[in-house]
């Protein structure tokens, strides 16, 4: 397996690093992470499939771009990946096609051939996805396939989102990257670092990622006491104060984001679903526990892959948003636990797709790093 990092630079592609003997046409996937905007403005899928001509190319819109140890805001960034012994295919399906986004999922792995599957990387719109929808058909649709991944993102504006796949980026859209073959060495590690507070309480009402009260009051009101001054900024404030929900069967608390507010009707709308009768507590940052749990999901990715060839990250907006000028922090502490050959790159998303550090079967994350490893055995 081959990695190759690019760099959007006055209008033209520039390699960054990886194997310089290896030809464009050589590589069989492309995923290009970049800022909406400039995914709206220019035709990035012609220019990298002029360039990539026998390669797959999946486009996703970002809330912030990770090239090795830089993190970018608003830019272009590809990862061209060239395999020995592994094979690809892809499928792709819109929300507005289906009725609901399960149904959406079922379909897109439906899609894909099952002879050899190994593993499965997908993306979807971050905006009109119900992410734990879409969680749960894919893991009825995979089976017992490992499948990670993300939730397109843009910048803390919360409106739309863009995937693609073989052709420019649209809202709505979901696509499944599948992996064949027996060669392919994939692990993953996923870790939060966020401090509970507060005490444990009670979802009384709800309907799917809509929460209505806590403990038979209003969860908004609630949600506001706590905020302070940081009220008046919500939604964008609430990514400060995320939510741990202690779901029966889960083995650990799910953390959830809030997405929008309604003041009308007091409700707050999150990444994923918050069933009635979980158990939730607030959440805050400290920033060096974020940055040593980067630290952490790295160190879990390698436990069974101890020399990828790449590293796939997906990290949180909203760590992003507390961290500030410190994000980089989090990506350099994942770089000092890979080897130097290891190729890194991902972005900042409005969710994360992966399973808990012990388990196969994947979640819906918010406001963790969660890392996917790569390595093609000899």
């Amino acid at each position: 397996m081959k990695a190759k990092l690019f760099n959007y630079t006055a209008g033209q592609w520039i390699a960054e690093n990886g194997e310089e003997n290896i030809a464009a046409d050589q590589f069989q996937l492309v995923l290009c992470f970049g800022g909406k905007h400039l995914l709206q403005t220019i035709d990035v899928y012609l220019q990298l499939k002029s360039l990539f001509t026998n390669a797959d190319i999946a486009l996703c819109s970002a809330a912030g771009e990770i090239y090795q140890q830089t993190v970018c805001d608003n830019a272009l960034i590809a990862i061209a990946l060239a395999f020995d012994s592994t094979t690809i295919k892809t499928s792709l399906a819109n929300i507005n096609e289906y009725e609901n986004s399960y149904a959406a999922a079922i379909g897109l792995i439906e899609k894909l051939p099952k002879e050899e599957l190994s593993y499965i990387l997908t993306f979807a719109d971050g905006n009109m996805v119900n992410g734990s929808e879409l969680i749960k058909g894919l893991n009825v649709a995979a089976g017992n396939i490992l499948v990670t991944g993300g939730l397109a993102g843009d910048d803390a504006n919360f409106k739309s989102t863009l995937v693609g796949l073989n052709q420019n980026p649209g809202e709505g859209n979901i696509i499944a990257i599948g992996f064949y073959g027996n060669r392919l060495l994939v692990t993953h590690g996923s870790q939060g670092g966020w401090d509970m507070f507060g005490l444990e309480r009670t979802v009384t009402r709800s309907q799917a990622n809509v929460l209505y009260e806590i403990n038979g009051e209003s969860a908004l009101d609630l949600y506001k006491k706590y905020l302070g001054p940081d009220v008046d900024n919500l939604p964008a404030s609430a990514l400060l104060f995320p939510l741990a929900i202690s779901i029966p069967g889960f083995s650990e608390p799910i953390v959830r984001t809030i997405l929008s507010i309604d003041e009308d009707k007091k409700t707050m709308t999150f990444a994923g679903d918050i069933p009635e009768g979980s158990q939730v507590r607030l959440m805050k940052a400290n920033f060096d526990n974020l940055i040593e749990a980067s630290s952490h999901a790295a160190t879990n990715s390698l436990k069974q892959n101890q020399k990828p060839d790449f590293a796939l990250l997906i990290s949180c907006v909203g760590r992003k948003l507390i961290l500030g000028p410190r994000t980089e922090e989090e990506v350099e502490a994942v770089a000092e636990v890979f080897a130097k050959e290891t190729t890194i790159a991902g972005f900042y998303s409005y969710g994360e797709i992966s399973p808990f550090n012990n388990s196969g079967t994947c979640q819906l994350h918010n406001q963790t790093m969660t890392i996917t490893s790569f390595y093609e055995l000899p």
